[in-house]
């Protein structure tokens, strides 16, 4: 690795606050002392299966393709949770030759940035029991409190709790426990341009009712210079660098399913001034993470994007037609062709977004000649430019030929799905139609409370962040490959209003995750001379 401020220079950042010889954070100052210029390249992808398909490693051997090419690129990720990190899905930092570094730290404690926003969030939580234990101003009804407390791991038995027993153990009352990424706050982070904006939206947090029905905020406490406070450090994004020392910024965790999906806006804003080409990275599959990214992210920073990649993999399309997650390794055109019709539909919701996408065939070294073969036909049919991304065994070598794709594009409006003055219900009906392709929304009898509850609040002009299954176009994890005639299940609504958000949460969708039978954190282990093995 390079020292990280030889890693700045490259890009001409010039002031940092160093972690170390390998990590920094870039202070606020920093990044808006230069105009934006750079071109934007969003990566996307089709439904995973499980284990994701390698979008993280295509982002970073693409910007890292453009150095080798002669042009300035930046990398923007977001940061890895612990919960998927200790859970199926293992690290969050790409893999083989195409990682950003030091992968370790940033797997696990990185900058403390997920640490922080814990605290904060906790801290009003505990303020909220605290009045209602004493008795003081504002007093909430305890059957409405909106708030949870979070953590930043994968534990299903907290989904519901009850607090306060014990000999003078505070308010006895119902709550639950949500993973960091799900908390408003994370959003916050990933939204916030400066410390006043984070502490207006910090006191902009709904968190729950009085007795008269009267709304609380957080404001209504006193400790929102302290939640701001915890959350100083957080908000400076974090200045890291990729296998082949070109820069990578690594900051905010918002999951794609229960959230926006998306590193910080201010990261971006680095990108988008340091560099020819800003490759960013949005959650899961096009119809989370580049749906999100266009109708909030690029609408919210108020900027263009000039194109866009989309990952698959023979295994994920093997997949979608069906094939069990035990027998992808093994060889199966047929199944390859009907799983076609997954990439169909995400080329098809890319266009819609208003862009061209590059579709890039992540090449798994189990991939046999004959899929890989057909797989390209496949795509050649479908009037697309594509390429195959060998950037997990190359490096930036593996990644020349999306490159070469995206060198001469120039930046377009994004075509959003909704207007922002548009009541809630016909932005989700319009994300669920359009985008989905679902046949209509069944509005659940909470649901229908929480719709006349945002109506009576004011918050129809909030952007709508869903939350649903990532395996499906659907909101039925099980329903595989391009669905037809089924209808989208809206269970409740989650109102994040300092975000600006309300979240529909769609099926079974939950925003505490649950352990597998077998831990990613069972093949982690710490060696007689300190080293980390086992962390992928």
């Amino acid at each position: 690795m390079l020292p990280i401020d030889e890693v700045a220079s490259k890009v001409g950042i010039e002031n940092i606050i160093r972690y170390g010889n390998y990590k920094a954070k870039i202070p606020l100052e920093e990044i808006w002392r230069r105009e934006r210029r750079a071109k934007v390249v969003l990566v996307t992808a089709t439904n995973p299966t499980p284990h994701g398909e390698g979008k993280t490693t295509t982002s970073i051997g693409t910007s890292m393709a453009f150095w080798r090419m002669g042009k300035r690129s930046i990398v923007t990720l977001r940061e890895p949770s612990l919960g998927p990190v200790f859970g199926i899905k293992g690290g969050g930092t790409g893999g083989g030759k195409s990682t950003v570094e030091p992968s370790e730290d940033i797997n696990l404690h990185f900058t403390g940035d997920f640490h922080a926003i814990q605290i904060a969030h906790n801290l009003l939580s505990t303020v909220i029991n605290n009045a209602i234990f004493h008795n003081v101003e504002p007093c909430l009804d305890r059957k409405k409190i909106l708030w949870s407390k979070v953590m930043d791991l994968n534990a299903r038995e907290l989904r519901g709790i009850v607090e306060g027993l014990g000999p003078n153990g505070g308010a006895v009352m119902e709550n639950h426990f949500e993973i960091t990424s799900a908390s408003e706050i994370s959003a916050i982070i990933a939204i916030s341009k400066d410390y006043r904006d984070l502490k207006e939206r910090l006191s902009n947090i709904l968190v729950g009712f009085k007795n008269d029905k009267t709304p609380v905020f957080a404001r209504d406490f006193n400790v929102v210079g302290a939640m701001a406070a915890v959350l100083r450090d957080a908000l400076l994004p974090n200045l890291v660098q990729t296998s082949e020392g070109t820069p990578a910024v690594v900051h905010a965790g918002p999951f794609a399913n229960i959230a926006h999906g998306h590193n910080s806006l201010l990261a971006d804003e680095i990108g988008m001034r340091y560099s020819d080409y800003l490759v960013t990275e949005a959650g899961f599959g096009s119809d989370l993470g580049a749906e999100k990214f266009v109708n909030i992210v690029a609408r919210m920073g108020d900027f263009d994007i000039s194109g866009a990649v989309l990952v698959t993999t023979v295994k994920a399309l093997k997949y979608h037609g069906g094939v069990k997650k035990k027998h992808l390794e093994e060889e199966n055109v047929e199944a390859l062709e009907s799983g076609a019709s997954n990439l169909q539909r995400h080329i098809d919701i890319v266009r819609k977004l208003g862009f061209e996408p590059v579709v890039a065939i992540n090449h798994f070294p189990q991939d046999t000649e004959r899929e890989l073969s057909r797989l390209q036909e496949i795509v050649e049919d479908m009037d697309v430019k594509f390429a195959v991304s060998e950037v997990f065994a190359r490096g930036g070598g593996g990644g020349i030929d999306i490159a070469k794709h995206l060198e001469s594009i120039q930046p377009r409006k994004p075509r959003f799905t909704y207007k922002l003055d548009e009541p809630i219900r016909e932005k989700v009906e319009a994300i669920a139609t359009e985008i989905y392709g679902a046949s209509g929304v069944v509005w659940e009898q909470q649901a229908k409370k929480d719709l006349k509850l945002v109506d009576k609040l004011g918050f129809n002009d909030f952007y709508v962040c869903m939350a649903k299954t990532q395996y499906s176009l659907s909101d039925n994890p099980k329903l595989l490959g391009a669905p037809e005639n089924f209808e989208v299940h809206v269970r409740a609504l989650k109102i994040s209003s300092g975000a600006r958000f309300v979240v529909p949460l769609l099926g079974d969708i939950n925003t505490m995750p649950g352990l597998p039978t077998k831990p990613a954190a069972e093949n982690i282990d710490l060696t007689d001379d300190g080293r980390i093995v086992g962390l992928h």
